[in-house]
């Protein structure tokens, strides 16, 4: 468009002042070229939550774990600050389905390993679909690294944290640019860090005699230092083939290191005497030394063809290996002696390999209509060999374990989903999918293999208020599960350090509170059937308020049981913990999110990103006993509340949030009953814009650091024993320097 001439002034119009007009303040106008998270999530059939590159830098946390505790219902294990396991909707261990992606990762792969640099966004599904799997009772987190984008980027981060005074450096570079003038591009990061820890040891354990009403006390304290190094690359390289055709590749890599120095003493109380003699491998004090290494490598492949105006094929093949190390060297001391009265040597090599190949059709149809329909297979493998010494002797002496084991599971997959738009206000999404899981373990005493088949069925659907309505309401019907991790299927058992088995002689008796631990082969998968209802209110400035309902009804669910049972390797019954399948259970709950601009409900105030959450669950377990007869791990809620502002008058953003997750106490068995202390993490961040090709990052997290323990209730017909651990937390200081070259 040509925009109009001005017109010229005529040369005799008399020369006046200007009138002053009143000052006006301009309203920010923000431009995007690609559809907002908002906007993709407000678009997609099944419930989505994306997380982009902005909200992941924010706080510039060190862990994928910290960004994603931020979401609604995610909660993390571990320490206050630190990370950890994530848990969709509070449930534990292997309820949530983690892709990087879309693919499973090898075992022994932790999010935690990845750096937040390396993440382009983050996709959150909160119920399953058929193209993700239905691996997903409480959800999937697909994690998506980073794209060859079309646009060029040479960054620098520089960055070095604290934590009591231990330095923590890490550097990240990302190089995005063009192959060629024919649409190839790539995409290289490459992340480094060194991380040192100081974790305090302190606990207690009250054993009472329900037989003579007495009590003894052990108190353990110490400190355990761990230092640890890690690389990450990530590469993409793609390639545009033509009519539509696309190819890339993707190598993964990560490699890291680390030394543990655990030093504690152990006091008794009362102290050994003849009325009260030593037990069996007694030791007051331990320093254990250990060094573990991990590296994987995993490459990916897809290729995209257009088969027509309307139908594309969507092929994609990964290989990966992975291969974990470590060796440790345990020595226990009596009475402040000189010499170690026993000493425990351990080698484990672990060697995994997978492979996935998975193949897509989607047909385009009239009327906002789609068919996709797929196959897929996996496949993994992990080969372990441990060469244990127990004062140069073999652990194993007289017992018949193995050293040399495996385990490998395989599964084969079909699904067809089909996506469709009924008028402006209504939109569905039905799904079918199937997969077969096999499993072997084996060892030179034993051999076993199991196999089990899934079907998933999936109904989604969206409802529009009317054709402009930012307001619509989402429902889902599915059905979802949860399969044995291997290491739960490896039968191999473990002997627990605090009561090994004499040199070449069987083990004697253990405590409940200090179990063996072993697999079970016959473990069959966790079936859980769902119901989502969201109402969800997108606001005109990018914010969002939503209100989800969730409803799982879970059968054969999986637990560790402790049980006293007679075993090969002992000449007395010990107590051992092994997964086994309890019975159902349900769990409900309802997550609240608010995601604003102030200024959208008070005109007046400043245009402060607002950023909140709050989610109640509640579980039942069949067949164990109440109040606390929860879902492992659970708690009855979680809750964030954050804000950040960019400054007007200065080139300066800043923003702060809190975490909450309350205390928590769950009945995991008829014996013992676990609980955890509540978390309460502040975090606070300040960005400074030098220049358009410069900031300094700050950021602080866990502000306000709290004490944090955790601990168990056993009861048996013989025993109360409690315990209790747990230390300090400290606040991690951050700053990080962020170049645009």
């Amino acid at each position: 468009m040509t925009a109009a001439a001005a017109p010229t002034p005529t040369a005799s119009a008399p020369t006046t002042q200007p009138i002053k007009q009143p000052t006006e303040q301009l309203q920010r106008v923000e431009i995007s070229g690609t559809p907002s998270d908002e906007a993709k999530r407000r678009a997609s059939t099944a419930a989505k939550i994306i997380i982009g590159r902005e909200e992941i830098e924010r706080f510039g946390d060190s862990s994928l774990g910290e960004v994603l505790k931020r979401l609604p219902g995610v909660t993390t294990g571990g320490r206050p600050g630190r990370g950890g396991d994530i848990r969709m909707r509070g449930m534990g261990g292997g309820y949530t389905q983690i892709l990087v992606n879309g693919e499973r990762m090898s075992p022994g792969f932790s999010l935690d390993q990845l750096p937040p640099d390396q993440v382009e966004r983050i996709e959150v599904m909160r119920a399953p679909t058929a193209e993700f799997g239905a691996r997903a009772v409480a959800g999937t987190i697909n994690v998506v690294l980073r794209e060859a984008l079309a646009k060029r980027l040479n960054d620098w981060r520089f960055g070095l944290s604290a934590e009591r005074g231990l330095l923590r450096p890490s550097i990240g570079w990302t190089r995005n640019d063009k192959l060629d003038d024919s649409g190839g591009a790539y995409n290289l990061t490459v992340n480094a860090q060194q991380s040192d820890r100081l974790d305090d040891v302190n606990s207690r354990t009250v054993t009472r005699n329900l037989l003579t009403q007495t009590d003894s006390l052990l108190t353990t304290t110490g400190q355990n230092a761990e230092q640890r190094s890690s690389i990450n690359l990530n590469l993409r390289l793609q390639w545009r083939l033509g009519d539509g055709d696309s190819f890339s590749i993707q190598p993964f890599l990560v490699a890291s290191k680390g030394n543990t120095d655990s030093r504690f003493v152990q006091l008794n109380d009362p102290v050994p005497s003849p009325l009260n003699p030593l037990p069996l491998n007694y030791f007051d004090r331990v320093q254990t030394l250990g060094e573990s290494k991990f590296s994987m490598l995993r490459v990916n492949s897809q290729w995209q063809r257009r088969l027509d105006d309307s139908s594309r094929l969507d092929l994609r093949g990964g290989v990966g290996m992975a291969a974990m190390d470590s060796h440790s060297l345990r020595q226990e001391y009596v009475d402040g002696s000189a010499g170690p009265s026993r000493v425990q040597d351990d080698t484990t090599r672990n060697r995994d390999k997978s492979w996935s190949l998975n193949g897509k059709y989607s047909r385009q149809l009239a009327n906002e209509h789609s068919l996709v329909g797929g196959l897929e297979g996996e496949g993994t493998q992990r080969d372990q060999n441990r060469v244990c010494l127990q004062n140069g002797l073999t652990c194993r002496g007289q017992l018949e374990f193995a050293d040399d084991l495996a385990a490998a599971t395989q599964r084969l997959a079909a699904y067809a989903q089909d996506e469709w738009a009924v008028g402006k206000q209504w939109s569905f999404y039905a799904g079918l999918r199937g997969e077969t899981i096999a499993t072997r373990s084996a060892a030179a005493n034993y051999s076993v293999s199991n196999r089990a088949s899934v079907w998933t069925p999936l109904l989604h659907g969206v409802w529009k208020f009317d054709e402009k309505s930012r307001d619509q309401i989402r429902a889902s019907l599915t059905r979802s599960y949860r399969s044995p991790n291997l290491q739960d299927l490896i039968a191999q058992p473990t002997i627990n350090s605090q009561y090994p088995c004499p040199d070449a002689l069987p083990c004697g008796p253990n405590q409940v509170n200090y179990a063996d631990r072993s697999g079970n082969p016959n473990l069959r998968p966790e079936l859980a059937t769902g119901i989502d209802i969201a109402y969800e209110n997108y606001l005109s400035k990018g914010g969002i308020l939503s209100a989800n309902l969730f409803v799982r009804r879970i059968s054969d669910l999986m637990r560790n049981i402790t049980t006293l049972e007679s075993v090969a390797y002992a000449s007395v019954p010990r107590w051992v913990s092994r997964p086994q399948n309890i019975g159902n259970a349900t769990t409900m709950g309802v997550e609240l999110e608010a995601k604003f601009r102030l200024d959208e409900f008070i005109p007046e105030a400043w245009p402060v990103s607002m950023r909140s959450n709050l989610s109640l669950f509640r579980s039942k377990v069949d067949g164990i006993p109440g109040p606390n007869n929860k879902l492992d791990q659970q708690p009855y809620a979680t809750a964030n509340l954050g804000a950040d502002y960019k400054l007007r008058s200065l080139p300066l953003s800043v923003g702060a949030g809190i975490n909450w997750t309350p205390a928590n106490t769950v009945q995991q068995t008829l014996l013992t009953e676990a609980h955890n202390s509540r978390k309460l993490v502040t975090d606070a961040f300040a960005l400074w814009s030098i220049n358009r090709d410069t900031q300094l990052r700050v950021s602080a997290s866990n502000l306000t650091p709290l004490d944090y323990s955790s601990g168990s209730v056993i009861t048996t017909t013989e025993q109360l024993i409690t315990q209790n651990s747990g230390g300090r937390s400290y606040t991690q200081w951050q700053v990080r320097l962020e170049l645009k070259v």
